[in-house]
């Protein structure tokens, strides 16, 4: 299976408003996690969010795929 690069964010069994509110509440979540933390405990906390969803994941050929990609657009900036 090849790594999802359109935009899937969903919420279960609910039909969406409109095509980006699952991913605009996402964002607003993950800002709010990081909000008040200090930069060590925001870069832990992305650490851990990373590894969860990399075993959500546990495809390491998407995994690599998905590093790959973001240490080019990463490099590109």
């Amino acid at each position: 299976m090849p790594l999802n690069l359109q935009a899937n964010f969903h919420y279960p069994a609910k039909s969406a408003q409109r095509d980006y509110s699952a991913g605009d509440d996402f964002y607003q979540l993950l800002i709010d996690s990081h909000r008040e933390l200090s930069d060590e405990a925001s870069a832990a906390l992305n650490a851990r969010l990373i590894l969860l969803l990399a075993n959500h994941i546990g495809d390491i050929s998407i995994l690599q795929e998905a590093l790959r990609l973001s240490k080019e657009n990463n490099s590109s900036s």
